[in-house]
């Protein structure tokens, strides 16, 4: 079998609260934030195995993810995008991992405010 483009795994808005921002309101009150992730791995073994341990198992990268976003607080958004962007490109298998978390209601007339990073191996 010929080499396949990795796979893609999207995890799509992820909504969670936590503690996001600077002024005394944002530091006393969690607030929404929305997180999506895409990940590329090559899923070679996957394609054709019914075996968990062939996947990247998205499942635990997620807990990890809400686990990490609920139990801190983060002044920067920015911050919080790369922390969440580390735990999505930990696993050897990941060659190329983006995260873009959405602040909601951040500006008055705009529905949210959000900030993207990417990683490639």
């Amino acid at each position: 079998m010929s080499h396949q483009p990795d796979a893609i795994i999207r995890i799509k808005n992820l909504r969670l609260r936590t503690y996001i921002g600077i002024n005394e309101e944002e530091k006393a009150n969690r607030q929404d934030v929305v997180i999506n992730v895409e990940l590329r791995y090559p899923a070679d073994k996957a394609r054709v195995s019914e075996d968990i341990d062939d996947v990247l198992n998205y499942r635990t990268m997620t807990k990890a993810i809400i686990r990490h976003v609920e139990e801190n607080r983060f002044a920067l958004l920015e911050k919080l995008t790369q922390d969440v962007l580390n735990i999505a490109c930990e696993h050897p298998w990941v060659t190329y991992a983006e995260v873009e978390i959405d602040k909601l209601h951040a500006l008055r007339y705009a529905d949210s405010v959000s900030v993207a990073m990417s990683w490639q191996r």
